[in-house]
């Protein structure tokens, strides 16, 4: 893939980040107010992106069987990365900064990122878009009770509650069964559920803004453990997924897809989730921060391996 291309796309996402920094850095909204801008976000937007997800392709047996598939790998892969940092880092583990390290190096913004890199770089792989929806689920059974349990050291969220409650699965649970039965949504319903879809790449910049006009430079550039997250999540883990999808027997969308969904910078919904449990936020910060600010860089050099 050309280089140029990708880093465009990269660039132009990470340009909704300004106005988020100017509201904040001049007063106009108070920092205070970023974790309602993350409920917003977590609750009402990113159910939205995965119904749209489904609502935008049409059901045929291949492509639910490369759906499971997807699922499938990509929970493995989170799961295994997310072992092997925790038994690096397991001696600091009484340190929430590190317990949000192992996380941040493991879930990525394949959604609220991926979902823009593929319509921009697989225009003829529609199916791409659902892919992240897939994705989405796996990493978001992982963020709502591993995550969370990293985050504050409560294993109170290890629970199958948690694991059917929350919002992405409760998205699944509505736009899977029209997916397989091929339903439609009405299209008033459907140009609503995509603008509120689509409005989260906007708005996961706006928040990652309004966060970084909060931290001093010398702070955010001087966490080590934004870097250690950073480089797991920015280099270890997509090539980690390279390697998977380069042995498989699959069509060229969907490795593609994989791969371009393991190079997604740290999930903002390790910030946001920070921001909700009122756990870890300066970690969080710092490594969804860094990462964001690399994958400017890394994307397109890891594209050129598509």
């Amino acid at each position: 893939m050309e280089f140029t291309t990708t880093a465009l796309n990269v660039l132009m996402m990470l340009a909704y980040s300004v106005p988020g920094f100017i509201f904040v850095k001049t007063k106009m909204i108070d920092q205070s107010h970023i974790a309602s801008f993350a409920k917003v976000l977590l609750y009402v937007c990113s159910p939205a992106l995965s119904i749209y997800s489904f609502n935008s392709v049409d059901y045929s047996k291949e492509l639910l069987i490369n759906l499971g598939l997807m699922l499938l790998l990509s929970f493995l892969l989170q799961i295994a990365v997310l072992g092997l940092t925790w038994l690096v880092l397991r001696k600091k583990y009484a340190d929430p900064r590190y317990r949000v390290c192992c996380v941040a190096s493991v879930l990525g913004n394949v959604g609220f990122f991926g979902v823009p890199l593929l319509e921009a770089l697989l225009p003829d792989n529609p199916e791409a878009i659902v892919y992240s929806a897939v994705f989405i689920i796996g990493m978001n059974i992982i963020s709502w009770t591993v995550g969370s349990m990293f985050i504050t050291g409560d294993k109170k969220y290890m629970s199958v509650k948690k694991i059917v409650l929350n919002p992405p699965v409760l998205a699944l649970c509505f736009s899977l069964p029209l997916f397989l039965f091929g339903i439609k949504l009405p299209a008033v319903a459907d140009s609503a559920i995509s603008v509120l879809g689509r409005m989260s790449t906007p708005l996961c910049m706006l928040i990652l803004g309004m966060r970084l006009a909060t931290v001093r430079a010398g702070e955010l550039f001087g966490d080590k453990r934004a870097y250690i997250s950073s480089a797991v999540k920015l280099v270890l883990f997509p090539l980690l997924g390279y390697a998977l999808m380069y042995f498989l027997p699959l069509d060229y969308g969907f490795k593609t897809a994989f791969f371009i969904l393991c190079s997604c910078p740290t999930a903002s919904v390790v910030l946001n989730l920070s921001e909700v449990l009122g756990a870890g936020q300066k970690s969080a910060a710092d490594s969804v921060l860094i990462s964001t600010l690399l994958c400017i860089l890394t994307i397109p050099l890891l594209m050129l391996l598509a």
